[in-house]
């Protein structure tokens, strides 16, 4: 156990935004990107995609400490979300793709409103598909079906009316930190 926390420290405090970079590289972020804004037209929705090498130091710190670190991965996905004001849409149905590389943690945070019609079995099933291709070495095929897999939900829900401007209220680029 206390040989499992040291490396989990150590592998927060080893990866930076040069490990996030090899992860989603200039190309393959820009790919999502124009994937997100495709998505973004058939719904009224906003889909952000972050993927973050590590937790900061604090948080390291706590995790060492005996926190659950599955709670403050989902902490800090959450902490995104606001950053990215993705909670700031008009109808409320904004979606976070959060991945925690460190951890190997993926988290998906939908806004209030998409919440109330999704439950979190559905969310769960994607983070799991998503999770899978990931530990198969296709990240950028597991993003693009987690993408499509919630904008499917998307569309069923708060699907774009064509006689309606549908204005793209937040950037579509991927976050890379």
């Amino acid at each position: 156990m206390h040989l499992h926390r040291i490396q989990r420290l150590w592998r927060h405090l080893w990866l930076d935004l040069a490990d996030t970079r090899r992860a989603v590289p200039d190309t393959m972020a820009e790919r999502l990107a124009r994937r997100v804004t495709a998505s973004e037209r058939r719904h009224t929705g906003e889909v952000r995609i972050c993927v973050e090498s590590a937790l900061p130091p604090s948080q390291v710190w706590r995790a060492h400490c005996g926190d659950d670190v599955r709670r403050l991965g989902r902490e800090r996905a959450f902490d995104w979300f606001a950053r990215l004001r993705i909670w700031d849409t008009e109808q409320n149905n904004g979606v976070l793709i959060y991945l925690l590389l460190a951890e190997q943690a993926i988290e998906i945070v939908a806004d209030r409103g998409l919440a109330r019609v999704v439950d979190a079995a559905q969310w769960q099933a994607v983070v799991e598909r998503l999770g899978q291709r990931l530990r198969e070495g296709a990240f950028e095929d597991g993003l693009t079906q987690a993408l499509e897999e919630v904008s499917a939900l998307l569309v069923a829900h708060f699907p774009a009316d064509a006689d309606t401007v549908n204005p793209d209220e937040l950037p579509d680029a991927v976050v890379r930190a």
